[in-house]
């Protein structure tokens, strides 16, 4: 089934490349990805899915369906970009537009990896006489923390036995460790202005409060878990030096390795907000933006992943992509000629590793069994979010591990369907693992709708 699987996807090799390089040069940040939806829905409707764009009521949202009854298997697909991270596709820091939009994160790739796993698997499917359904879900605004956890409020995932997700990388190699969960929030300061100079004795400063707050979350550190990341901006310090400010705002993000340490370093970050407050003589407001949960990696499908990277060949690479991806990393500090690998494409051992970034497909991995695949779509010393990712999300190097990416989904998800024993292990691991722990989404009704 592999050979047939890589077939059919290599087959719609040019549809997905084009897909992925019209998504990449038209870059839309989250809630913004009309043309995304649109041409990724197109490409759905025209290999046989019944398509639907404004899923869930969230106008840039994709729920495409192939097939019926059960096993149901959901591939979640992202195509925001990231501001700032406009790039060209070149070797070295060259933006399209100077503080544009790009995809420093491979979305673009992300997307129609997802969209050839589904044809791929809809088309082994069909040649073996097989019953089941899969389900495309384009996912809007990854980046910002409410994407899939807005589509699970309204719905989302629960009809599938298990899902699948990719994301591009250094590397072509899974982990069974964690991303970490997070929230998010805005704090706003509100003071009294006066003359800095003439007459600061009658200013409340908002400005001071913010430091305090953010001296306060410096110390914190000392006292939470060594998972915990605490991480901020001031996007508003005052207008003028000799103004004391009357308003400062800071955005934070908190996270940790599981839901309840995300929200118990959340909640004390609160409270130095309002320490500071009262130190001030400043009144503080705190806007929670949202959350979501960590990663629950399933071991289950995990090995049907692995069994999937043994059965698809790895790429093979030019001596211009090679040398491509090795000029590239030479822009990074860390690079040793003649050592460092230029492209990490082999297989490496399924790890344990956690990972601090983040991804709300976390809430999807708490609602039913899933999986999310790593495949090298990059050099070996790129950055996440980086004008690095950008130029080779845009490059060949990106489009071939986007393909291999498409296959190992396509055939790790046909694996679970064809074995209804594997399938029931991985759905009686995914209960075990939540020992009776509740999936509560984090997108509660002070969330104000995005699209609005």
């Amino acid at each position: 089934m592999n050979q047939y699987i890589s077939k059919v996807i290599d087959d719609h090799r040019e549809e997905l490349i084009t897909l992925a390089e019209n998504i990449w040069s038209h870059p839309e940040m989250g809630w913004k990805e009309t043309k995304a939806a649109e041409w990724t829905a197109e490409v759905l409707r025209n290999n046989g899915f019944e398509t639907e764009v404004g899923a869930y009521n969230m106008p840039t949202c994709i729920r495409a369906v192939f097939g019926s009854g059960h096993p149901v298997v959901g591939f979640c697909a992202e195509y925001d970009c990231l501001p700032g991270l406009s790039q060209e596709v070149c070797t070295y820091q060259k933006p399209v537009i100077p503080n544009g939009d790009g995809h420093g994160c491979g979305h673009n790739l992300l997307g129609a990896g997802c969209l050839g796993a589904c044809i791929g698997l809809k088309e082994a499917l069909i040649k073996e006489g097989r019953e089941g359904t899969v389900i495309f879900y384009g996912c809007p605004a990854e980046e910002q923390l409410l994407g899939k956890g807005i589509m699970a409020k309204r719905g989302a995932f629960k009809e599938c036995d298990f899902t699948i997700a990719w994301h591009p990388s250094t590397i072509s190699g899974d982990t069974l460790g964690s991303h970490t969960g997070v929230e998010g929030l805005t704090v706003e300061f509100f003071g009294k202005t006066a003359h800095a100079a003439g007459a600061p004795y009658l200013g409340r400063s908002a400005l001071d409060a913010l430091q305090i707050m953010n001296i306060g979350v410096e110390f914190l550190r000392e006292h939470v878990t060594s998972d915990v990341r605490m991480h901020y901006i001031i996007t508003d310090g005052g207008l003028a030096p000799n103004i004391v400010p009357d308003h400062a705002q800071a955005k934070y993000f908190v996270r940790a390795l599981s839901r309840k340490a995300t929200v118990d370093a959340y909640e004390r970050v609160c409270k130095c907000a309002e320490g500071a407050a009262i130190m001030t003589d400043t009144r503080v407001k705190v806007t929670r933006l949202g959350g979501l949960y960590p990663t629950l990696q399933n071991t289950v499908i995990a090995e049907a992943v692995q069994e999937a990277r043994r059965e698809i060949p790895v790429n093979e690479y030019t001596e211009e992509e090679l040398a491509f991806a090795d000029e590239m990393n030479q822009t990074q500090p860390s690079y040793v000629k003649d050592k460092t690998i230029p492209l990490r494409y082999q297989d490496e051992p399924l790890s344990n590793e956690s990972i601090y970034g983040s991804t709300d497909y976390g809430d999807v991995e708490y609602i039913c069994p899933g999986f999310q695949v790593n495949e090298c779509t990059a050099p070996s010393l790129s950055p996440g979010h980086s004008w690095m990712m950008t130029a080779s999300s845009g490059h060949s190097i990106g489009m071939k591990g986007m393909l291999r990416a498409a296959k190992i989904q396509a055939l790790a998800a046909y694996k679970m369907m064809a074995d209804p024993d594997r399938l029931q292990k991985a759905i009686d691991e995914f209960k075990e693992s939540l020992n009776g722990e509740e999936y509560i989404c984090p997108i509660d009704d002070s969330i104000p709708d995005p699209y609005q």
